[in-house]
This record gives structure tokens, sequence and C-alpha cells, in this order.
């Protein structure tokens, strides 16, 4: 045995063991203090027997962010703490929306934030200018930032101060309401309340079906019958959703899918604000047929007018139920494009960062909280009354062009009379145009449109007599998607719009896939240059579309791919051999 030597020291093990068992007096970390936890405690209320539900998450994150206007460290310290979950994931999930600004606890939060719309037909009407305007006008104190769409595009340039839309927004307008504080919400007087609804035959359908006086296999027939597709975008038959759904294990739940991001699309946001009980219907029937527990509204944030009332109405309905109501909640988006995406939508629901889900398994089958899950959008719900009263005939005998029933268009840029456009399935841009917009606007000539948002491609004017409905517009390098319409003149140029949209993909990818996340941001710095590099963005357009998880990344290439085909003398990129 050797000796000891004087320099060493001895460690007995069985102390240390000893020592690590005693329980520590003070966590690792920073810990959040009373007065934090008090005032998370003041907005989200005392912790039920069972704790905060996790899916509330992004609602308690909204409710701080209304109430300080920004996210303090402190309190995203002390929501952790409450809801019993790692401060890690309370900061990664609050980080992922753009709606909530993160601040130091010694920084100041703004007295007010102005939001001005930077998407397309805002920056056909100015909203560049009207946004360095006011950044130079309003001063420190006051917050004011680029917002992707707004969704009110008819309404171009758009604006909101604090939670108020301002229509045809205009410096004075927007200082005006600034020096008011006037920031709530509009008032909506025109919307059907539940009274007039009823008076008007409103939820007879929805009681039949519920009493059992209506067959639920018959609606899906007529859902069938009159060619029903989902209207947000993808297109897929919603009476063959329905069956799907209906046909798995229960407990089904419902997601409804109101965050209408796509540039150029405000058709649910104009419906909702008019006729809330005619969506609030459609979703009672699905919700019977289909035999779902649960039904979740997933509303985007910058519609602070429509949640109000649909709050409110809702609240009616439920107070004074025409047949048994399934459990309704309503979810709040927090300024994210990507929760458009069915998958990334459900993440939010269940209050985490909106990326979107690898499939298979489809969320028909593991959905919301695991669960089947039927998912639609707003005006998919909006149409079922309507085509279930009147049947599948009276919805064939509309159309144009080859095509059966009718769209909702949202209509913006260089018209005259701009806004949603209910019009035969099928109808071309021009006959659009003339028809239902009064033309084009004073000194426009009709140069190029985007038929479904920025992710729908763009046309040139050659192409304006191609019938706007699902499948026709593919073979062109477009498609229809939520139908929304933005229109260019000879005052615009292709290039400039596809840059535009490009920028706002960048912006809006979640940034879970590279292809996506990097393939945006180099795209549109390619596409700043005078002179396009044909090669690498044709190569980058494969990448992205091929290797994106979601359609964001998929879509993102479309604009590219449209000037290059159609518009190859803006960007001196030659023509295809």
């Amino acid at each position: 045995m050797q000796a000891t030597s004087p320099s060493e020291t001895r460690i007995d093990l069985g102390q240390v063991r000893d020592q690590l068992r005693q329980p520590r007096t003070h966590l690792k970390g920073r810990q959040a203090s009373d007065e934090a936890r008090a005032e998370v405690r003041a907005l989200i209320g005392p912790a039920p027997v069972q704790g905060h539900r996790r899916d509330l998450l992004i609602e308690h994150l909204h409710a701080l962010n209304d109430h300080y206007r920004a996210l303090f460290e402190r309190h995203i310290l002390a929501l952790a703490a409450e809801m019993r979950l790692p401060v890690v994931e309370v900061f990664e999930v609050a980080s992922f929306y753009h709606h909530f600004q993160i601040l130091k606890d010694e920084q100041p939060a703004p007295a007010l934030t102005v939001r001005v719309c930077d998407s397309l037909s805002c920056q056909l009407a100015g909203s560049d200018g009207l946004l360095a305007q006011l950044q130079r006008d309003l001063g420190a104190a006051v917050r004011v930032i680029p917002a992707p769409c707004l969704g009110r595009c008819e309404q171009a340039p758009a604006a909101q101060v604090g939670q108020k839309a301002v229509a045809c927004a205009t410096d004075r307008k927007v200082k005006a309401l600034v020096a008011a504080q006037d920031v709530t919400p509009n008032a909506l007087p025109q919307a059907l309340s539940l009274q007039a609804y009823r008076a008007a035959g409103g939820y007879v359908l929805a009681q039949q079906i519920a009493s059992g006086h209506r067959n639920a296999e018959s609606v899906i027939e007529e859902l069938e019958h009159a060619g029903l597709r989902g209207l947000g975008g993808a297109g897929f038959p919603a009476g063959r959703k329905w069956r799907i759904v209906r046909s798995q294990p229960v407990p089904r739940l419902m997601a409804v899918n109101i965050d209408e991001g796509e540039p150029g699309t405000f058709k649910d946001r104009t419906l909702l604000e008019s006729d809330p009980h005619r969506f609030l219907e459609g979703l009672l029937i699905a919700a019977s047929v289909v035999g779902c527990e649960a039904v979740y509204i997933y509303l985007r944030d910058e519609y602070h007018e429509a949640r109000q009332l649909l709050q409110r109405e809702l609240a009616a309905l439920q107070a004074d139920p025409p047949c048994p109501l399934p459990r309704i909640e309503m979810r709040r988006g927090a300024g994210a494009y990507i929760c458009g995406e069915e998958s990334a939508m459900i993440e939010s629901i269940e209050g985490k960062r909106g990326e979107p889900r690898l499939r298979p398994p489809y969320i028909a089958a593991v959905g919301l909280f695991g669960r089947p899950t039927l998912e639609h959008n707003f005006e998919t719900l909006y149409w079922v009354r309507e085509l279930v009263e009147q049947g599948a005939g009276a919805c064939a005998a509309q159309g144009r062009h080859g095509r059966k029933g009718l769209r909702r268009y949202s209509v913006s840029g260089r018209v005259r009379l701009p806004g949603v456009k209910l019009a035969p399935a099928g109808i071309t841009l021009r006959e659009l145009v003339d028809e239902y917009c009064g033309g084009m606007a004073d000194g426009h000539v009709l140069y190029a449109y985007l038929p479904g948002g920025a992710s729908g491609g763009i046309l040139p004017a050659p192409l304006a007599d191609v019938p706007l409905d699902f499948d026709t517009l593919q073979p062109y390098g477009g498609f229809i998607g939520s139908a929304a319409v933005m229109v260019l003149s000879q005052q615009d140029l292709a290039r400039d719009a596809a840059l535009n949209v490009m920028r706002f993909f960048a912006h809006e990818s979640c940034g879970q896939c590279t292809p996506c996340r990097v393939g945006t941001e180099k795209a549109a710095q390619l596409m700043e240059r005078p002179v396009w590099d044909r090669e690498t963005l044709e190569d980058l357009a494969q990448v992205m579309g091929d290797a994106s998880i979601c359609g964001l990344g998929q879509a993102a290439p479309n604009p590219i791919r449209c000037v290059l085909e159609h518009f190859p003398q803006e960007v001196g990129a030659g023509v295809n051999a």
C-alpha cells in the first residue's frame, strides 16, 4: 500500500453522496419573483387543481402581451412557473410568433404599436411611403413596423393602430388615431345577430340534422353532388373528408381555420363580419354529421373586430342553443402565416410553435391532441347550409366555360371596385374585372395578375381568358388556391410583384426545413439583381419545391418560374428554348 503524499487530498465518497442527497436550498438559474407571479396570476387566474392547461399557453401569452404591450422576461419566467413548464419551452413558443415582442425587464415597452401592411396590394397603393412617413413623424414612443398582409387588401393601403383597423390609411388618419389613443377594434353594426338570423330561417337545418329528421348520409351526398371543395387553398372534396373522419374511432375533434394569411385573401373576414351565424350553423352541421365532440376555431390575430363579434355571437348561441352543441373553443393566432397550414395550425392550437408536421399520419386519423380531426376553412363551412337547403342541382346550374357552381373571389390591385365578388366558377379574369369590378382603375391597362395570392403564380394579360377554377391554371404555372386575385397594370412589373411575395415567404418561413428557410432568403437576394441568373434560380426552385416539408416552401418558387416563363424581358433572362 502506497503512503499518502502530503500534497494529496483524500475525498470521502460517502460524504459526497450524502451532500448530493440533500435538497437544494435554491434552484439553479433565475427564479420567478413573487411580484411577477402575482402579475401573471392577475391575468390568467390561479392554477386549477389539475394545473393550467398546456394548450392555453399562447392564450396566456396574449393576455400578458396585451396588458403590458410586450412580453417581459420576468413574466415569461413567472408564466413558466405558474404552468409548471420549462422556461425554454415558454420562450421558444413566444419567440416563434411575430406579434409577441420579448423585452428585457429594464427595456421600455412601446406606448403603442402601429402596423402598416407591406404586402403586394398595399404596396401598389403606396404603403412603402406611408410606412416611412409614419416612422419619421410618430416618434420613438410609438413602434411603427411593416406587417405582412393584414387581410384588408380591398382597403389598401391598410394599417392597424393598436387593435383598430384603418382602411385606406393615410398619415393623417393614423396620426389622428394615435393622438386620440383610439386603439380599440371598430364596431360592426351591420353584422347579422342571432335573433335576425333565426328569424330568416337560420339553424332550422342544424336542428333537423341533430334531431335525426334529416339523415346525415343525405347531407354528405348533397355536398358530394354539389362538388363542394376546401376553399382555403388545397381544394380537397369536403364530402370525402367528412366520410374519412366519420369512419375514424371516437372521440373525434374539429378544427376550423380562419387564419387567412395568404396575401390578397380577405373573403373569410368579409363574410364573418357580416353573417357569423351562417358559418356557425355550417360548423354545427359538420360536427353533428361527423360526430365531433369538440370544435376549435383558430382566428388570425389581425382580425380583432371579427374576434369580438364572434365571441359575442358564440356566447349568445351557447346561451340559447337551437340544438345540442359540441364544446366550442376559440384560439387566437399570433402572427404566423405558416399556421394556415393545417398541421401547423393544430400545433398552434395545442399551444406550441406553429411548425408543420411530417405526414403520414394525416390529421384525419391523428390530428388535434392525437385524435381524428376534421379540419375546414371558414368559407367551406359557410357554404354548407345553402348547398344542402337548395340542393346540388341549383349549384350545378351556375358556372361558366364548362365549370359548375359559384366562387367567391377576393379581388384587389389595379381595379376600380375591389372586394369580394360572388361570381360563377370558371369565370375568366377579364370577365371578372369587367363585369364585377367596374373595369380597370382609371389610367390603368391590364398587364398581369396573380390568380391565387402569393402562392398561385403570376400570369400575363394574354392568359386573362383562362377560366379561374380548380385545375384550370396549372398548365400555365399558376393555381387558384383561395381565389385571391391581385391585378397588375402597365405601371407595374411582374418581377417587383414576385420579389414582394418572395420576401413575404422568407419572412414567414417557420425555419424548420433548410430548403425553405435558406431557399426563400437566397431567392429574394437573387431576384433583387437587375439580371436574373436563370440557371441558379431554376435549380433553387427545383430544390425548394421537391424538398420542403410543407406547401409554403413547395409553392414559393411559383413566382420565379412564372416570371422566367412569361416575363423574361423584365429580368434579362432570355426565353426558354
